[in-house]
C-alpha cells in the first residue's frame, strides 16, 4: 500500500488516482455492450453515484456484504475499500441468494476512532460532523469553528473508519492503472501543498477526484488544518 509523506496533509485513499466515476462509468458501459453482445437488444443504464440510486441498499440485497457500523458496506473477502456501481437492465435475472448477516459483532473500533464522534448509533453517519462531508461537499467559504483541532491533518475525505476496521485487514491493492497514485499526491510535501496555484492544481488533478472540491476549496481546508494543527 503506498502512503503518502507523513507530514502532507492527508486525502482519502479513493482519491489518490483518477476519478472513480469515470473510471467505473466506463467500466459500466463495457459491460452493457459486453451484455447486448452475447444476448442481444437489452436496454440498461449506469449509475456511480450519479443518481438516487441507493447503490449501498441494493449492493447488501445482492449479498455483497453487510452495512457495517460505519455506514459502510463490508465484504467479508475483502472489507470496505471498494466502489460500489449499479447497472439496471431490462432483463429478468436469476437472483443469488443474499446473505443479510452482520459480522460488526461488538466490535466498536469506528466509533471510538472517529476524529470528530460522527459516527452514531444504528448506523448513521452525522453529515455535520463529519471530515469527509465538510473537506468535500461543504461549499461554504469557512469550516466552522466547532471542528477546530479536530480534522486531524484531513485535507479531502477521511479514512479512519475503514483504517480501524478489522475486516479490512484481507483487502487487497488493485490492478487498475487509472488507480495508480497521482505522483504529486504522494510527494507533495506541505510547502507544494501551500504554493501550488490554481492553474497547476487544475493541470495536475484535471482527472482527480480532488477537483470536486475545486481551487478554493482545497486552499480553504488547507488553510484550516493548518491553523487548527
Amino acid at each position: 500500500e503506498q502512503q503518502q509523506k507523513n507530514t502532507a496533509p492527508k486525502i482519502a485513499k479513493y482519491a489518490f488516482g483518477n476519478d472513480y466515476h469515470e473510471v467505473i462509468r466506463t467500466k459500466l458501459k463495457e459491460l452493457l455492450q459486453e451484455i447486448k453482445t452475447k444476448i442481444g437488444d437489452v436496454n440498461g443504464r449506469g449509475f456511480v453515484d450519479s443518481a438516487p440510486v441507493l447503490e449501498r441498499s441494493w449492493a447488501q440485497k445482492t449479498g455483497l456484504g453487510w452495512v457495517g457500523k460505519n455506514g459502510n458496506l463490508i465484504n467479508k473477502q475483502s472489507g470496505s475499500f471498494f466502489f460500489i456501481a449499479t447497472l439496471i437492465v431490462d432483463l429478468e435475472l436469476e437472483y443469488d441468494d443474499a446473505f443479510v448477516k452482520d459480522y460488526c459483532g461488538t466490535c466498536t473500533k469506528c466509533i471510538d476512532n472517529c476524529p470528530t464522534h460522527a459516527i452514531l448509533p444504528d448506523k448513521v453517519v452525522d453529515g455535520s460532523k463529519c471530515i469527509s462531508y465538510f473537506t468535500i461537499e461543504l461549499k461554504e467559504a469557512l469550516i466552522p469553528d466547532t471542528m477546530k483541532g479536530k480534522f486531524d491533518n484531513w485535507m479531502f475525505g477521511c479514512d479512519v473508519c475503514q483504517d480501524v476496521c478489522p475486516w479490512n485487514r484481507f483487502g487487497k491493492p488493485n490492478s487498475e492503472i487509472n488507480f495508480v497514485p497521482i505522483p504529486a499526491i504522494l510527494n507533495f510535501s506541505s510547502n507544494d501543498w501551500e504554493e501550488l496555484t490554481e492553474e497547476n492544481f487544475k493541470l495536475i488533478f484535471k482527472n482527480s477526484p480532488l477537483k470536486r472540491s475545486k481551487f478554493k476549496g482545497i486552499k480553504r481546508n488547507l488553510t484550516f488544518i493548518k491553523a487548527t494543527s
